[in-house]
């Protein structure tokens, strides 16, 4: 074995096996509660969970929700667009695994030089011109070069891209999640403002007969024309709200098919007759949260992926060494180029460089990436911070909610009793007509306020769900070698398979 060859050996072996610099990723601790505050003491009314394997939306056993949620996968164009980000973090990986690797180039020429002028003889490779000769040369090979990880930069480099498209992929369950719950909390919005519609066109038809009572006393001279004006204006009004409710469905429907990737006109949703429970899903104990949400564990990769850019910049104060190679075949004559006796190679250590001064721009770029770590591990903590108050702020929406839902209910029989109550006093006569149209308007506004409730506590218990995570959890992650080499389809909309 030559020398040189000894010493590309021994660069291989060692840039093998050599440790990369820079600190190695240790996850920082972030506050946690030991109990989540606002689920002491409360017990919903309908707790329920998912079966295994099933989507978070399955718990609210409404097909027509089910069915649009399945389409958010296949047609959100913001979900697509976080795929797509995805797919580019991984072949970021790839370019910065092609660092463990040498660059190898296949190169060829025909030249033809020569000086002087004029013309003479010739031969098959060289003119021989009164003053001067000219020359054929033809030439084809391969060179390659390679610079080892000695002190494991392409290593960080890698780790860094990895930790960056494992954070994207968390990014991908975030925008999906987010999607999920958009659309959940428009249906259920728009499922209510149906339920209203409904109530108001029955209080049309209340009213409709009511106004037949003034009619007729009004008729037979027992109710004044004020009565008769008073009933026909709250009917009208009430039909002028009952018409308004389609803007608030049209815009929540439109809502609903951007969503799902359907352009507005070309989708529509039946209305239907709706009794929902409030189903809510068990907290769980805080410290399951740092698994369970796909916000913490994106900022938890993105701290490693800086963590890993401290050591690539710390790389940069040792000598980079690069090998070379070269092998080809070269000849006057076209015939003889692939021939031995035309063979030349070439093999060496063809550069050493080592910063010797740079105006501290390494310094600076080692200050720079330790200050971004810093800045992730602040992010890291916030996020855990803002996902723990989203969890506690629907719990107590919930426990609220639910409270503010049973007095409700009391005050609506209450409104309901007292409508009849002054209606039958107006048709004995007894009571005047302003006391049946602040009755009747008191009973309307009731039941309003109840739908209202139960609007509010679906929408918090979609959102207490997707706060927990929806059944995502870190697992789901791709590991390091699945992010190496990516499958050829875009990622799959249900968990990957397990990391190690």
């Amino acid at each position: 074995m030559t020398s040189l060859s000894r010493i590309f050996a021994a660069l291989a072996v060692t840039s093998l096996g050599a440790c990369a610099v820079g600190p190695d990723y240790q996850k920082p601790s972030a506050p946690v509660s030991l109990e989540f505050k606002e689920v002491e003491g409360w017990k919903p009314a309908q707790p329920a969970v998912a079966a295994s394997g099933e989507a978070w939306w399955s718990v609210y056993q409404d097909p027509v929700l089910d069915g649009l949620e399945r389409q958010v996968d296949v047609s959100n164009q913001t979900l697509k667009a976080s795929e797509a980000a995805f797919r580019a973090a991984e072949a970021i990986v790839a370019q910065a695994d092609a660092g463990y690797f040498p660059t190898v180039n296949l190169t060829g020429s025909a030249i033809r030089s020569g000086n002087g002028g004029g013309t003479a003889s010739r031969t098959s490779t060289t003119t021989t011109n009164r003053g001067g000769t000219a020359q054929n040369t033809f030439a084809v090979g391969t060179s390659a070069s390679w610079i080892p990880d000695i002190w494991g930069e392409v290593r960080r480099q890698v780790e860094s891209s990895v930790a960056t498209a494992q954070a994207s992929a968390a990014d991908v369950a975030a925008a999906r999640l987010a999607a999920q719950s958009a659309l959940a909390a428009d249906y259920f919005e728009l499922r209510m403002t149906d339920d209203i519609k409904r109530l108001l066109d029955a209080t049309v038809d209340a009213y409709g007969r009511s106004l037949q009572i003034v009619q007729n006393r009004y008729n037979v001279g027992t109710a004044a024309r004020t009565d008769l004006a008073s009933a026909q204006a709250q009917l009208e009004n009430t039909r002028a709200l009952a018409i308004a409710t389609g803007i608030q469905r049209a815009q929540f429907e439109h809502a609903i098919s951007v969503l799902t990737g359907k352009p507005p006109g070309d989708f529509g949703i039946t209305p239907m007759l709706t009794n929902y429970g409030v189903p809510v899903v068990p907290a769980g104990v805080p410290s399951a949260l740092l698994e369970r949400n796909p916000t913490i564990a994106a900022a938890e990769r993105a701290m490693q992926a800086a963590n890993a850019n401290i050591g690539v910049q710390i790389a940069g104060y040792f000598p980079n060494v690069t090998l070379g190679a070269a092998y080809g075949q070269q000849s006057s004559m076209l015939n003889k180029l692939f021939t031995a006796a035309s063979s030349l190679w070439s093999f060496g250590l063809t550069s050493v460089s080592l910063p010797i001064f740079n105006g501290g721009l390494t310094a600076a770029q080692v200050a720079q990436a330790r200050a971004q770590y810093d800045q992730t591990v602040a992010e890291y903590r916030q996020a855990v911070l803002t996902a723990f108050a989203q969890v506690e702020d629907q719990l107590s929406n919930l426990r609220i909610l639910q409270q503010q839902g049973d007095v409700q209910a009391g005050a609506v029989q209450a409104a309901k009793l007292a409508e009849q109550l002054t209606i039958n006093q107006y048709r004995a006569g007894i009571s005047d007509y302003t006391a049946v149209i602040t009755a009747q308007a008191t009973a309307l506004s009731s039941q309003q306020a109840a739908l209202n409730i139960l609007q509010s506590r679906l929408v918090a218990s979609v959102n207490l769900i997707v706060a927990l995570g929806g059944g995502w959890d870190t697992q789901q992650l791709p590991n390091a070698d699945q992010v190496k080499n990516p499958p050829d389809a875009p990622p799959p909309s249900g968990p990957n398979p397990p990391a190690p």
